[in-house]
């Protein structure tokens, strides 16, 4: 009786933490709380800078995980597509540069200099925002409006169907849904899996 009320105690406290795991950060939604960080040209960075902008694509990346380097293409196409209709792609590296020397703020100038990247690409050396919007994954995305009463978050996931290449995709959720919010609509689809490399927390 004894054992059997410890495997029952046990399986409950690992349903908690798993729930409270999966219900962590944001959801669609919610009102996101702006942040302020380091982008790689030194400056402190705040989305509240960006006044004409109607939203943002946040996106948790780094500089080491092949998913990726094999999204930087298309993170690339997004900001270049959407941001003239007002949706900017913010990157942000939540890695641990001690556990990922490749993830360092020095090797994300690098790596956006490589790249030409077209957007502010921020240092959450902290990882404090990549735990408020309950980033899990690189690359994982969140989408935002402006509203009235905020930033709410209108979809979050992975860009595409296909970690491997564009062409590959099927579906592209992220284009989709700033679509969607562009004509006026409701995201159709408002979640979908990241697929990619665990945050390498501190």
């Amino acid at each position: 009786m004894m054992k059997k009320l410890l495997y029952f105690s046990a399986f409950i406290l690992i349903s908690i933490a798993s729930l409270s795991f999966r219900d962590a950060g944001y959801q669609v939604g919610d009102i996101v709380q702006d942040f302020s960080l380091k982008n790689i040209d030194d400056k402190m960075v705040k989305m509240a800078d960006h006044k004409n902008a109607k939203g943002f694509i946040v996106t948790f990346t780094c500089n080491h995980c092949p998913f990726s380097k094999l999204y930087e293409d298309r993170i690339i196409e997004l900001h270049n597509e959407f941001a003239s209709k007002g949706y900017l792609v913010i990157a942000i590296n939540p890695n641990d540069a001690i556990k990922e020397p490749g993830d360092s703020f020095d090797k994300m100038k690098e790596r956006a200099s490589e790249k030409a990247f077209p957007f502010q690409y921020l240092h959450d050396e902290s990882q404090e925002i990549a735990k408020a919007f309950g980033a899990t994954r690189t690359p994982h995305i969140f989408l935002l409006q402006k509203e009235p009463q905020g930033l709410v978050v209108k979809y979050i996931g992975a860009i595409d169907d296909s970690a491997r290449d564009a062409t590959s995709a099927n579906e592209k959720y992220v284009k989709n849904a700033i679509n969607d919010l562009l004509a006026g609509k409701e995201v159709r689809k408002t979640k979908a899996n990241a697929i990619g490399c665990t945050i390498k927390w501190k």
